[in-house]
């Protein structure tokens, strides 16, 4: 049984942001975590997005969104699939129907190398293979995270997120639950709705992709 899963390389010409006058601040030409700030709001409010750029574009997948759902319940009639213990993870609204593997080395071509030693394929083969050989040293999501180009650097910007360096180890993080609390915190930041005087900002899906 072959996953039905759009493959990456087509998928890349739908991808993603930036470069601006905040280039000056921030170097966008590198991998990036981007913590959305406790006064943004909608479908990216608390979240964790791991950033990297592709060309003129960025790609991104939301860490701390798991789903209910497993890929044995959406693919029942492939049985490595029942293995994969994690859940599904919304990686984002762009190509939200199709799945994309994150692992910890090279899965082989189509792939693209984000940062370290931490690749992500969209590959029906691959994943399929990933699935049947080691299910659950992956991490699996639906859908990404896509700028073109100048929009990230406008929502930096206009403040939407504070921005670190990303962490392969939160990627496979067992409980995101808390993940937006903790990095805020270790950013020196607390954790808080916004509070009288302060502004609201609400970024949709289709502004960040």
């Amino acid at each position: 049984m072959r996953l039905r899963i759009r493959a990456l390389l087509g998928v890349c010409t739908l991808l993603l942001p930036l470069f601006g006058a905040l280039a000056q601040a921030q170097d966008l030409k590198k991998p990036m975590l981007l913590v959305a700030k406790p006064t943004l709001q909608g479908p990216y409010m608390q979240t964790a997005v791991l950033c990297v750029p592709l060309g003129d574009k960025h790609i991104g997948f939301i860490l701390n969104r798991a789903t209910e759902v497993t890929l044995g319940k959406v693919f029942p009639d492939h049985p490595p699939s029942a293995k994969v213990v994690d859940p599904i993870y919304f990686g984002g609204p762009e190509a939200a129907d199709s799945i994309f593997a994150l692992v910890r080395r090279d899965p082989g071509a189509p792939s693209i190398l984000l940062f370290g030693d931490l690749f992500m394929t969209g590959n029906g083969r691959n994943i399929d293979r990933i699935i049947e050989q080691t299910p659950n040293d992956a991490r699996y999501f639906a859908g990404f995270v896509g700028w073109m180009p100048d929009e990230l650097a406008s929502e930096l910007e206009r403040g939407f997120w504070y921005v670190t360096d990303p962490d392969a180890a939160l990627v496979f993080q067992k409980d995101p639950g808390s993940m937006w609390s903790d990095l805020m915190r270790r950013l020196g930041k607390e954790p808080h709705p916004p509070g009288k005087g302060e502004i609201d900002t609400k970024l949709d899906a289709g502004q960040a992709g």
